[in-house]
């Protein structure tokens, strides 16, 4: 099969500029995702009536059980927004390929 000559190979894979919004947001994900896992630490600690973590949530286990939720959830939200900062800057490094060009998978 002969090629054409107007055939350019490098325009399959753009070279595109490089995306901090990404990584910022990476990293600002990482950094909420320790912040939840030192309060979950923290509200299990005050429950078990160790050392005291959070100066009075050491007696109040109420404030001990929403700090330690509170960290899980946070910990939720940062695992979740660095999976999607992970995924989006993944995928603008696929071909631009239309996807009728490629094989049929049935």
């Amino acid at each position: 099969m002969k090629l054409s000559d107007g055939f350019d190979a490098r325009r399959l894979r753009p070279k595109g500029q490089r995306n901090w919004r990404f990584r910022i947001g990476a990293a600002f994900a990482a950094l909420l995702a320790t912040c939840g896992v030192l309060l979950a630490m923290a509200g299990v600690a005050a429950l078990l009536g160790h050392a005291p973590a959070l100066g009075e949530m050491n007696t109040n286990r109420g404030g001990a059980a929403v700090v330690l939720v509170v960290g899980l959830f946070v910990l939720y939200i940062g695992v979740w927004l660095w999976r999607r900062c992970r995924r989006r800057s993944r995928q603008s490094r696929e071909l631009n390929m239309s996807p009728h060009l490629m094989k049929k998978h049935d």
